[in-house]
């Protein structure tokens, strides 16, 4: 007998518990018996954050089982109390919250490595999205600071609506590349927790430019400069906006002489493998050239600053999802 396909909240880990007694559940967890020597679980709760993931209701089962994963993996660098928000789009009227509780532990090279994360999930229909935040206040530890991670929501209008995640988080995190487009512009309550997960994934790409670019004075980046160009194949189009916006705020603490210079964002045909380029015109003649190909895991320079041509090469790599997630939420 086909069942038909498995819905999110179905997919996700976790056993089912009332959602009235979550709490209770998960204190429940912790009290259970441990193997002879290795400590209660509870000694190993060390949390130092509470993130809420919330995904939108373009999330198919296989993605939210992916996106909860990899909270999972920041949480075991991070412990932390993660909560999963999960929008039940089909939902008859009068459908009630369901929930589900998940627990792990981390086993380090020494007894004192362990390290356990407490993962809920909270299953909600549409008519009762006005009463999510109350929920979720009921269900974070309120020690300890609030992360709110969006992931592929279809419309910043009803994100806003979780007026009390946006206000009271540390960081907003979403990935403009599955949002949007004016979830970059919009509105939101505080603009200055926002963290764009694309612009995170240049995390080593920008630490090799900003280790190349170090090593040449400031003056001379910026004396002459007319134009930034970035051009990036269509997959990467997120992360070419955001080391377009990287550069040029460099350069602009380099000197005023760069805040004359334009910016630009040209496409690359759809058909060649991840790249990302940049490139710095100069008046006379002077350029530099850089071209990341990450399918190679290899970027070339191309520079001269008036003294000569310079050519090298060095590996180069997007950040893992776990490494950029952390970079989002944390830096």
């Amino acid at each position: 007998m086909n069942r038909g396909p498995v819905s999110v909240f179905e997919a996700l880990p976790g056993i089912e518990v009332p959602v009235g007694e979550m709490r209770r559940a998960l204190e429940r967890i912790w009290e259970s018996d441990a193997p002879a020597g290795a400590g209660a679980p509870s000694e190993f709760r060390a949390a130092q954050l509470n993130l809420v993931l919330h995904l939108g209701l373009p999330t198919t089962a296989e993605d939210a089982v992916a996106q909860f994963e990899l909270a999972l993996r920041f949480a075991q660098a991070h412990p932390c109390r993660a909560i999963t928000l999960v929008p039940l789009a089909d939902a008859p009227a009068g459908a009630p919250m369901r929930a589900k509780l998940y627990s792990q532990c981390y086993l380090g090279g020494s007894r004192g490595d362990m390290s356990c994360t407490e993962a809920l999930v909270l299953a909600y229909p549409q008519e009762t999205r006005a009463f999510v935040s109350d929920q979720v206040s009921t269900l974070i530890d309120p020690d300890l600071p609030l992360y709110y991670w969006a992931h592929r929501f279809s419309a910043c209008r009803k994100i806003a609506d979780y007026q009390y995640l946006l206000r009271t988080a540390r960081r907003f995190v979403f990935d403009s590349a599955l949002v949007p487009e004016e979830a970059l512009t919009f509105p939101w309550p505080r603009p200055e927790t926002v963290r764009d997960l694309a612009a995170a994934r240049l995390l080593h790409v920008r630490q090799l430019l900003g280790q190349h670019l170090a090593g040449i004075e400031p003056e001379r980046l910026v004396d002459g400069l007319e134009r930034v160009v970035v051009s990036a194949t269509p997959g990467l189009r997120q992360e070419g906006r955001a080391l377009l916006a990287w550069a040029l705020a460099a350069l602009r603490r380099c000197g005023e002489a760069a805040g004359l210079a334009t910016g630009a964002q040209a496409p690359v045909e759809s058909d060649a493998p991840p790249v990302l380029e940049l490139e710095f015109g100069y008046s006379g003649g002077r350029y530099f050239r850089w071209k990341a190909d990450f399918a190679m895991g290899a970027a070339g320079f191309d520079a001269d600053f008036g003294a000569g041509r310079e050519l090298h090469c060095a590996p180069v790599k997007l950040a893992p999802p776990e490494i950029a997630l952390g970079e989002a939420l944390l830096f």
